[in-house]
């Protein structure tokens, strides 16, 4: 096992020993960001059109679970617990461990640096070690609250925190207001949550490049457990199985199921930074949070916020180290970029040469009235009508959305000729004192990158095999 992390993870808010009858909530909180950035649609925050989705998503949960929650349902310790971007105990032992997982989407990346001011924000800790997953931390800050007589709840839908489910553990799935205790987990698994790692070995997992037995899913595995009670007297009598292929499986891949249940235990004895009677729950300092979600630009929650503190919010001022321009805004990344796209144009530009032209539904402004210098057109007539229309068919950006086409090779895809890289404002906005058409260019501030004939070419093959389908049928 390795060795926690020698800096702190958070400063302690307020101290208070939990004891029974108390109630300590523990936010996954990596798992509930993806969660909530796809769970919600696109939200652009209307300053300079960064992306807030997930962001407000969070801290709509927080506030749920600080003000919404049924007066006996509160929590009176509440953590919210991040993975650290960090190679765990995991990848030593099974070094393909998560290989797979693919990035973070390109306008996610920028949302994480918020999400944890937004946690200070509320004066909540914030908690991450190095060397271990949340799921770690999560496991043994729930089993230190059942040995002194709290309640635990797990704010996450995740199926690897279900083994923790207990008769004092429950997991809450905030988004679809549904609680999750030993019935949900049986119904899921077919098996008790003391039994949930025993399956899991089995069954393996392609999200985490968990590898388990070939040929094995949750059904089977969880037949398989039923009947024999655990991994290990499975495997000692795995040759008593009447269907060869299964029986070979298993006698073939025992090794395979049992790193697999090493990587899917979760370890409930870290040696916590931050001690569990530091995570006692206190009012936030209603300005600070308020400041926070004007510079967010969530006016609908910064309402409710006000309202309960009985704070105008015209009185405070926005956190300049998060609004728009501030210290943690920055320009939103493009996937596979080596490097910056923004330094590349500007050497571009300093070259003399023009990079971009205008390719619109409305007229192209002239150079002057946009900013910046545009080359000559190139590449107009039908074909550049062609590649609009097929752009505005396959959704990628709306009808009548001004877009940028590289004349050079794309710095983000310079293998791909025609390549369409786009980002675009959300709304209407000036440059220069001069509108561009329906809607208009965010200057480096861009969000969607898209290669046309790859989406057109996915969408060929789509339409093949469901011909191909139909035809069978």
């Amino acid at each position: 096992m390795p060795k926690t992390s020698p800096e702190a993870a958070a400063k302690p808010v307020a101290v208070k020993a939990p004891a029974r009858g108390d109630h300590v909530f523990l936010v996954d909180g990596s798992s509930y960001i993806f969660r909530a950035y796809h769970a919600l649609p696109p939200l652009n925050r209307k300053s300079d059109g960064l992306q807030v989705n997930a962001v407000l998503g969070f801290c709509n949960m927080l506030w749920k679970l600080l003000r919404d929650m049924p007066p006996d349902n509160r929590p009176t310790h509440l953590a919210i617990i991040f993975d650290k971007s960090e190679i765990t105990f995991r990848n030593k032992l099974y070094p393909d461990y998560k290989a797979h997982r693919p990035p973070a989407p390109d306008d996610l990346i920028p949302q994480f640096a918020l999400i944890r001011e937004a946690v200070r924000a509320f004066d909540l800790p914030c908690l991450e070690q190095i060397g271990f997953e949340a799921d770690d931390l999560i496991a043994t800050y729930a089993r230190e609250a059942g040995e002194r007589g709290a309640t635990t709840t797990i704010v996450s839908s995740d199926k690897d925190l279900m083994q923790l489910v207990t008769d004092k553990v429950t997991m809450f799935d905030t988004m679809k207001d549904r609680r999750i205790g030993i019935a949900e987990v049986i119904e899921k698994f077919g098996v008790p949550p003391e039994k949930v790692v025993e399956v899991q070995a089995l069954a393996g997992d392609s999200t985490d490049n968990v590898p388990g037995v070939p040929g094995i899913g949750i059904k089977t595995a969880a037949q398989l457990i039923v009947e024999y009670g655990d991994l290990e007297t499975l495997l000692f009598r795995a040759g008593e199985i009447k269907q060869p292929k299964r029986r070979e499986a298993l006698i073939e891949n025992a090794e395979k199921a049992r790193i697999s249940r090493q990587l899917v235990l979760l370890d409930d004895k870290v040696k916590l930074d931050v001690p569990l009677d530091e995570l006692a729950v206190h009012e936030p300092d209603a300005r600070k949070l308020i400041a926070f979600l004007k510079a967010m630009e969530f006016s609908t929650l910064t309402r409710r916020v006000a309202e309960y503190a009985q704070i105008d919010p015209a009185d405070v001022a926005a956190d300049a180290g998060n609004k728009s321009g501030g210290a943690s805004s920055s320009p939103l990344p493009l996937a596979g970029e080596a490097g910056s796209l923004g330094s590349a144009i500007a050497r571009q530009s300093d070259q003399g040469g023009g990079l971009f032209e205008f390719a619109s539904g409305t007229p192209t402004p002239p150079p002057d009235q946009v900013g910046g210098r545009l080359s000559p057109a190139s590449g107009r007539g039908k074909r550049k009508r062609k590649r609009l229309r097929r752009l505005r068919a396959l959704a990628v950006l709306p009808v009548e959305m001004p877009l940028l086409r590289f004349q050079q090779p794309c710095p983000a895809c310079p293998d791909r000729r025609g390549a369409l890289c786009a980002r675009v404002c959300p709304r209407d906005r000036d440059h220069g004192g001069a509108r561009t058409g329906a809607r208009s260019i965010l200057d480096l501030s861009w969000r969607r990158h898209a290669v046309l004939d790859e989406t057109a070419n996915r969408r060929r093959r789509v339409g093949r095999d469901r011909q191909a389908l139909a035809r069978r049928a």
